[in-house]
């Protein structure tokens, strides 16, 4: 009776022991698959974070530029408006001259 009874509890281990087999190889393989989403993850996280530190480095530059134009424009401003200020008083002499003019003729 033993000896029949072996062979059965064999198989019942044996299916046992595959079952658990299968359900940690599907563990596994899920495992690796996670794994492997958080490597690709990672891999774009130092991607994107390369693109932003090129994306700084350019705002950088634009922002130089920008302070260099500026200064130029200030420079500019203060020489239009000294020649402005001769203008004027080129145009107050020759009103005086005008006048003077008039009254030499008169």
């Amino acid at each position: 009776v033993m000896a029949t009874g072996t062979p059965d509890s064999q198989a019942r281990f044996g299916q046992s022991v595959k079952g658990l087999l299968t359900e940690k190889v599907n563990t596994c393989g899920t495992d690796v698959i996670a794994l492997t989403k958080q490597v690709l993850k990672g891999s774009r996280s130092s991607e994107l974070l390369g693109q932003a530190a090129r994306n700084m480095v350019l705002q950088e530059d634009a922002i130089l530029h920008s302070e260099d134009s500026l200064r130029k424009m200030a420079i500019i401003t203060t020489h239009l408006q000294y020649q402005q200020e001769a203008i004027q008083k080129n145009v107050e002499q020759s009103s005086d001259l005008q006048d003077q003019l008039n009254h030499l003729l008169k």
